[in-house]
C-alpha cells in the first residue's frame, strides 16, 4: 500500500510539473477536443520515464527543533560483529546447571564450544540466565550442544528456551533501524551535513540481530539515520522527487 500511494503522488506530481513546463496542458483549452487514448498512453510513459531516470535526489532537511522531536538519532557505518542468534530448546538436568539441546539443519555447522547462550524458561522471558557452550557432539542431522549455566537454574522447571549467540565477522554494518525495504531494495538515509539527509541504496548481506551487513553503498565512518528514517523516508516521497534514492552503481 506505501509503494502504491508513492507512485500515485510521483505520477500525479510529474504530471503537475509537465503542465507547468509546457508538455502537458493542466487542462483542455475552451473548445478543445479531450486528448485521444494514444496521447494519454505517450503522456504515462512520459511521466513513468521520468520516474524512472530524473535529476538525483536532493535529500531531506530536517530542522534541530523536528530532529529533537522525533528524537532523531544516527549511528555510525562500521565493521562489527554481526550476531545470529539460534533459538532452541533444551532441557536441565538434575543438579540444576547443565542444559543438553540438539540443533539441527545448516544452524548445527554454526555452534561452537565457548559460544554465549541466553536461557530462560518459556513461561518467564524475564527470568534471563546466563550460560555457554561448553560441548558440542555432532550427530545424525546436527548436533547436540551442553550447555552449562551461570547460576542455578529456575526451581522446578525443567525445560528452557536457548538462544545460542553466533557471532560473525567482523563485517561493515549498520543498525537494523536504519534500513528501509522498499520491495527488492534496501534504502539507508546517509548524513550529508547536520540536518541534511540523502536516501542511497546499499546491497546487504547477513543480517542479525541487531545489525546488517553491507556489501555496497556505504562507506566506514558515514553516519545514518535509525531512529526517525521512516519520518525522512516520508518527507522524501512526498516531495514528489523523480528518483528517491541513490542507486548503486553499475557493474
Amino acid at each position: 500500500m506505501r509503494t502504491f500511494g508513492f507512485v500515485f503522488v510521483a505520477l500525479m506530481g510529474a504530471r503537475l510539473l509537465d503542465a507547468q513546463s509546457g508538455g502537458v496542458p493542466a487542462r483542455p483549452a475552451e473548445g478543445a477536443s479531450p486528448p485521444n487514448a494514444a496521447g494519454a498512453a505517450q503522456t504515462e510513459d512520459r511521466v513513468r520515464a521520468r520516474f524512472r531516470t530524473g535529476a538525483r535526489p536532493s535529500g531531506t532537511k530536517v530542522d534541530p527543533a523536528q530532529a529533537e522531536a522525533l528524537t532523531l538519532t544516527l549511528s555510525a557505518v562500521s565493521f562489527r560483529p554481526v550476531q545470529h542468534w539460534i533459538r532452541t530448546a533444551g532441557t536441565i538436568d538434575k543438579t540444576g546447571k547443565r542444559l543438553e539441546a540438539f540443533v539441527t539443519g545448516s544452524d548445527a555447522t554454526l555452534v561452537k564450544a565457548g559460544q554465549r547462550v541466553r536461557a530462560f524458561p518459556p513461561s518467564s522471558r524475564s527470568s534471563m540466565y546466563q550460560a555457554f557452550v561448553t560441548r558440542v557432539v555432532p550427530g545424525a542431522g546436527g548436533v547436540a550442544a551442553e550447555i552449562s549455566l551461570a547460576s542455578s537454574g529456575r526451581p522446578n522447571t525443567r525445560r528452557y528456551v536457548l538462544e545460542i549467540v553466533v557471532e560473525r565477522g567482523p563485517f561493515l554494518s549498520v543498525a537494523n533501524e536504519a534500513i528501509i525495504e522498499e520491495g527488492d531494495t534496501h534504502i539507508v538515509y546517509v548524513q550529508q551535513e547536520p540536518g541534511h539527509y540523502l536516501p542511497r541504496q546499499v546491497d546487504i548481506g547477513i543480517q542479525g540481530e541487531l545489525y546488517t551487513q553491507v556489501l555496497d553503498g556505504v562507506k566506514d565512518g558515514e553516519q545514518v539515520v535509525t531512529f526517525g528514517s521512516f519520518f525522512i523516508d516520508a518527507e522524501q516521497k512526498l516531495k514528489g522527487t523523480t528518483q528517491i534514492w541513490q542507486p548503486l552503481p553499475q557493474r
